[in-house]
């Protein structure tokens, strides 16, 4: 984990739920005499991160429909910790791709760095959602939210004239259709021992979780539409969560000719992920 995250110690479990009182039913003692909750429990994850935002951010209000992606807050701060390094300055402008109903990187952008976000989302119950956590909470109030009401477009119609934005980060859906994501949820579940394994373990929906060809083919996509952007973004980045893609997303991204292409690797206890990242100022 990023050596500046304030989420890479144990959590405080006893601080959290002093914040925040609904996670306390989650929250159990284990075999080895640590507080913890069941980390494949969609519930119990989503009690932890109103628990973080509100003890750490001072959100008074975080939710997300039943059946929405709900993030890993630690995780998704590390990729804003590292996409901070890209870019020499304190106060960045931000654009994020796909921000779903949880609406976490401009969450943490806005709270934990202060910078300028604007978010873009497909899905108009998501947006009606991300918009409701911006009306609760003050310190959000400057969040802009876009509405792409193009599915085949990523950048595009998102991005307007006279915008600028340092960087654009984006977790894309990673499955390449419902049956690739209900195998790979089943893995998941066996791994973590869960009942229930006909359940998405962290939710989301269909446009959260796939897309034809998956996260290479949408971020293949991104690549192609960022050349119309590329005097209006400093660096265009993406997850990636699978590093076989890695290779062929590069190749994608290097066909249109950048002045540098980066793949930042990261790691959060035993999960290891990575972002590509690629500009076109020299």
């Amino acid at each position: 984990m990023h050596p500046k995250n304030p989420f890479a110690k144990n959590y405080d479990f006893d601080f959290l739920v002093q914040h925040s009182r609904d996670l306390k039913e989650f929250v159990f003692v284990n075999e080895y005499g640590n507080h913890t909750i069941t980390f494949g429990d969609k519930q119990a994850v989503k009690a932890l991160n109103r628990a973080l935002l509100k003890a750490h951010y001072g959100l008074d209000h975080w939710d997300i429909p039943e059946h929405n992606l709900c993030p890993p807050i630690p995780g998704r701060l590390d990729y804003l910790l590292h996409v901070a390094e890209l870019i020499p300055k304190t106060k960045l402008s931000l654009l994020d791709i796909g921000t779903g109903a949880n609406l976490i990187y401009p969450i943490l952008a806005t709270c934990h760095f202060n910078w300028q976000c604007t978010a873009s989302e497909v899905d108009l119950d998501a947006l009606k959602n991300a918009q409701e956590i911006i009306d609760s909470n003050k310190v959000l109030q400057k969040i802009a939210l876009r509405r792409q009401r193009f599915k085949s477009s990523i950048l595009e119609h998102i991005i307007q004239p006279g915008d600028n934005f340092d960087v654009v980060v984006c977790n894309p859906p990673f499955f390449k259709n419902r049956t690739d994501a209900e195998q790979q949820n089943q893995r998941k579940v066996r791994n973590l021992q869960l009942e229930g394994g006909e359940r998405l373990n962290f939710g989301g929906l269909a446009n959260e979780l796939w897309y034809k060809g998956g996260e290479e083919a949408f971020i293949k996509k991104m690549a192609r539409e960022s050349l119309l952007f590329k005097d209006q973004v400093h660096w265009f980045s993406s997850l990636v969560s699978q590093k076989e893609n890695l290779k062929n997303i590069k190749r994608a991204i290097n066909k249109t000719d950048p002045a540098e292409v980066k793949v930042i690797e990261m790691e959060q206890g035993n999960k290891k992920s990575r972002f590509v990242a690629w500009t076109y100022r020299k």
